[in-house]
């Protein structure tokens, strides 16, 4: 079937269909069916009897047919394992070196081999360092200005929250007393123009109070 999706759904069909009638012979005629199926997406569907195992089957085929299906795969499965031990060995010794460890069987060659790779790995290590201090500084650099900005702002809100709202009104230097600025009576007593917020206004005009102060 060339079209793929006719393929796939003929190949569902017809599984269903073997399924079925392997699951009648085990039933009916008390058999035992394994079947192993692999479609062309690589899915892989199975049947096999309530009363065994896919891993029974197998070896009573063995046992009848009077072969082995596992020594091929457990040779391959023990030459992977050499393969594998081979690598860890090597990369325990590798390790044992970098470490300064078990130099002793290392001829010239191979020392100046570590001691070249040695220094690329400490490279890599303080080429990373240096990255990660620069950005940590970074950031701290931004929290820094940060704080600062909003150190300014308090700082001026709280002197405009701290200005004296009963400060002296600067008549252009001199004392304040003067009787011709600000209308002294006499010596004993001086008029002092003084400056309310305007919460305290009681009317319209200007936001000047003045007090007599006497002795």
């Amino acid at each position: 079937i060339e079209n793929e999706t006719n393929r796939q759904v003929t190949y569902s069909k017809r599984r269903k269909g073997l399924f079925k009638k392997a699951h009648e012979l085990t039933v009916l005629c008390d058999a035992k069916v394994s079947l192993i199926m692999i479609s062309s997406n690589k899915k892989l569907r199975d049947y096999v009897s309530p009363s065994t195992t896919t891993k029974q089957i197998f070896d009573q085929y063995q046992h009848t047919m009077g072969v082995d299906l596992w020594s091929s795969h457990y040779e391959r499965m023990q030459e992977e394992l050499k393969k594998l031990n081979d690598v860890n060995r090597s990369l325990r010794r590798e390790i044992r070196h970098r470490r300064g460890e078990s130099l002793i069987d290392l001829n010239l060659e191979e020392l100046y081999h570590l001691e070249q790779n040695v220094e690329s790995a400490v490279k890599v290590i303080r080429d990373r360092k240096y990255h990660v201090i620069g950005k940590k500084t970074d950031i701290l650099k931004k929290k820094k200005k940060r704080a600062e900005s909003i150190h300014k702002v308090l700082l001026h809100e709280l002197v405009a929250r701290d200005e004296d709202p009963y400060g002296l009104v600067d008549n252009g230097g001199g004392d304040y007393c003067d009787p011709d600025i600000i209308g002294c009576s006499n010596t004993d007593s001086c008029m002092f123009a003084l400056r309310l917020q305007p919460n305290f206004h009681m009317g319209e005009g200007s936001d000047l109070t003045t007090y007599t102060l006497l002795e």
